[in-house]
């Protein structure tokens, strides 16, 4: 599977971050990299880079070996469709769109193609994604590459796909939810006596050290929790408060009216 094209269509953010990663981690070499849009002009600073640019989601795909489709999940049928004809076998879609099914790939794009799903979040703009993957029809080879072309945004999990729109409120949505969490922090620090932006420096500390204090010692948040509580403390005081008011359940509750949400569309 080295040396393969890839061809992204639909750049936007994500499909520059997955550019920048690329590259900056020599795992594509700029000529083998493909960038579509329908205003292509505004990719001229990738086609400075050596990237191919172009609107042509056809003429790219002939030259290329694997297809990320980086658009609205309501214009995925049309760009497989359009592109059928030019689709084979030893073609891998890979989609980034949401409720989208590894069927319906299938189905849209002819069903010659291998078809697989991404869903990768915002903190792709900083390598520091945590993309979900399902990749049940890919070989061992191909699954390999494409875990080496979404690696350069973060990390990697591979699920079930009954389980990828669930990926998406936890993962992606789930950055929206944190970073409410940590505006409401900022507001509380103001109030007890921080400037808004020493009080946001604080908050963005304390929730990228919690991060790393459970992922690098693999601890359960509660256990973490524990570290920090004592007896009559401040601590327990503010999150019996905080739980007192209904923190835990609101935050599961958000997480599953989303994915209500998304179930019905």
């Amino acid at each position: 599977m080295e040396n393969k094209k890839i061809a992204i269509i639909g750049t936007g953010n994500l499909g520059r971050a997955l550019v920048n990663g690329l590259l900056d981690n020599q795992t594509v070499a700029p000529g083998d990299l493909f960038v579509t849009r329908r205003n292509s002009a505004s990719l001229q600073d990738l086609a400075d880079k050596g990237l191919t640019v172009s609107s042509d989601n056809k003429a790219v795909a002939k030259q290329s070996d694997v297809l990320i489709l980086a658009v609205k999940p309501y214009n995925i049928q049309q760009v497989l469709e359009d592109l059928q004809d030019v689709l084979t076998e030893n073609h891998i879609i890979i989609s980034v769109a949401t409720g989208v099914t590894l069927a319906e790939l299938k189905d849209f794009s002819g069903g010659k193609p291998r078809v697989a799903r991404a869903m990768p979040n915002i903190g792709a703009e900083v390598q520091a994604s945590l993309t979900c993957l399902t990749l049940d029809e890919l070989n061992e080879d191909q699954k390999i590459f494409v875990d080496k072309i979404f690696h350069v945004l973060g990390e990697n999990v591979h699920i079930p796909e009954n389980l990828m729109e669930a990926a998406t409120i936890l993962g992606a949505c789930g950055i929206a939810f944190v970073l409410r969490f940590m505006r409401a922090m900022v507001q509380g620090g103001v109030q007890i006596g921080f400037d808004s932006k020493t009080a946001n420096q604080i908050v963005n500390h304390t929730v990228y050290g919690a991060a790393r204090l459970i992922m690098e010692n693999n601890y359960h948040p509660e256990a973490a929790i524990d570290l920090v509580t004592t007896p009559k403390g401040c601590t327990i005081e503010g999150l019996n408060e905080m739980e007192h008011s209904g923190f835990s359940s609101s935050l599961i509750k958000g997480i599953v009216a989303s994915y209500k949400n998304i179930e019905r569309n």
